[in-house]
């Protein structure tokens, strides 16, 4: 029950069509939250990690049973074509199983002592309350992510979802609970940025905050947080390239980028939003890329033959197209795009025709800032060296990719590209949940999600040494 009786839309950016109608929360909603999770995490803490574990994979198998009604849910709530939402569902299905496994690993160390007659070893233990504040763009994976590892390590939660995708979150969180999670282990509150995400920022109960967010949403919540020196996980944006050397597979290479770029309607922190293209490959890649970019049929996720849904909001269409007219303001040379969609039923929903630039100069606005929509630009580069640099030179380390058939490139690239991810051959796109998951520079703080160091985010070690040998025994004490 909320505090106030406010509530807001969430409605279909396709078309407009109301989703539900939900309680705007405030202050006094996190504190009743939070309160109930410190309570719930006394009990829930003292659950054996094999016990919770057995839980998750419970939900693992409920989420599989309720794929396809959260993926038809998604295509309307967030807009995603209908592929792209079951991807959605199964990366949530997938950091279920793989976590749910940790339950009866959770490992620590030994090692042996410097004094005799002693026994060293360090375990995992819980943190406390989790406070997770999430985005729209991935509204079942991203929640899984941050509240699976949680949940199996022995914290308890309290999640802020965005405010455009909350029927995804209140039926991922119900899930939860129909697989068995106590209902306070796992809460969620609904509300803004400035005033719930804000107080989850300050609540001296909430030990860890995990944020998906803008780089500026960060820098507060890194900053709010600092008063009560609680954790903070922070994964923000990406300015992510592809490079295109003069050697590759250039159809491979359009089918990484058009995947990359317009997938998700470009509303990735990993999505390649640069192409950097060897000068000798420069030309007929253009060429392969607008004939790709012109043929994709954009309309509501959930019809079969739709390659480019809508954005998520009238605001966010409008930043789009705002940095197209940058870029031709800067000089670039618009192949394709560059304006919102409105024949026929478009005009009903926020759709951007996808977009590409060239001769973009590297320093330009478009190839520097994050625009989180449809639009790509290419760079045009003479060797490899140039090809690293020009990709190295932005703010951001999310993601990054290469396209050679020379290993020696490949390598190179491997070694000296500054992202926390690398493909080569493939686009910027497609991470999987056993591999830690996270950007270097403004992408974040240096935590990662999924693989194993996710466990790290939502765990303390404790170093715990044994003596049995009878005596007082002095480390590191001279006799």
């Amino acid at each position: 029950m909320a505090a106030t009786t406010e509530t807001f839309e969430s409605t279909s950016p396709a078309d407009g069509e109301t989703i539900g109608v939900f309680p705007k929360q405030g202050v006094e909603d996190v504190d009743r939250a939070v309160a109930r999770a410190k309570e719930a995490y006394a009990r829930w803490r003292l659950v054996p990690a094999p016990k919770r574990g057995e839980i998750l994979y419970r939900f693992a198998r409920v989420l599989e049973e309720e794929k396809d009604a959260l993926t038809e849910l998604m295509t309307h709530e967030m807009g995603k074509v209908r592929a792209e939402a079951g991807g959605d569902v199964q990366e949530a299905i997938d950091i279920t199983y793989y976590m749910a496994g940790e339950g009866r690993r959770l490992f620590g160390h030994t090692t042996p002592s410097e004094l005799p007659d002693k026994w060293n070893m360090s375990v995992r233990t819980p943190v406390g309350v989790v406070g997770a504040i999430t985005p729209w763009n991935f509204p079942i994976a991203i929640p899984s992510w941050k509240l699976i590892p949680a949940l199996v390590c022995g914290n308890t939660v309290v999640l802020k979802p965005a405010t455009d995708t909350p029927a995804l979150a209140e039926r991922f969180v119900g899930l939860l609970h129909e697989a068995g999670i106590p209902e306070d282990v796992v809460q969620i509150v609904h509300g803004g940025g400035s005033t719930v995400g804000d107080r989850m920022a300050r609540h001296p109960d909430i030990r860890v905050i995990t944020l998906t967010g803008s780089r500026e949403t960060g820098v507060k919540v890194l900053e709010a947080g600092a008063e009560t020196l609680k954790h903070v996980h922070l994964e923000l944006g990406g300015k992510n390239a592809i490079i295109v050397m003069d050697d590759a597979d250039l159809d491979l290479a359009v089918d990484g980028i058009v995947w990359s770029a317009f997938g998700t309607s470009g509303q990735r922190c990993t999505a390649a939003s640069r192409v950097i293209a060897h000068e000798r490959a420069y030309d007929a890649l253009q060429k392969k890329l607008v004939e790709r970019a012109e043929a994709m049929r954009l309309g509501p996720g959930w019809e079969a033959d739709t390659d480019v849904g809508p954005v998520i909001n009238k605001s966010a269409l409008e930043k789009i197209d705002s940095y197209a007219k940058i870029g031709q303001d800067e000089g670039a040379k618009l192949l394709t795009g560059g304006e919102i969609a409105t024949d026929g039923d478009l005009d009903k929903g926020f759709f951007y025709r996808p977009t590409v630039f060239a001769d973009v100069d590297a320093q330009m606005r478009i190839a520097q800032e994050e625009i989180f929509g449809p639009v790509t630009a290419i760079i045009k580069v003479r060797d490899l060296d140039e090809a690293i640099n020009v990709s190295n030179g932005i703010k951001y380390g999310l993601s990054s990719s290469i396209f050679t058939r020379d290993v020696n490139a490949a390598f190179r690239a491997m070694r000296d590209l500054e992202a926390g991810i690398t493909y080569v051959n493939a686009g910027t796109i497609g991470a999987e949940v056993h591999l830690p998951f996270g950007g270097t520079k403004d992408t974040g703080n240096g935590h990662r999600e999924a693989g194993q160091a996710a466990l790290d985010v939502f765990t303390e070690w404790k170093s715990i040494y044994v003596d049995y040998s009878g005596k007082l025994q002095r480390a590191q004490i001279d006799d």
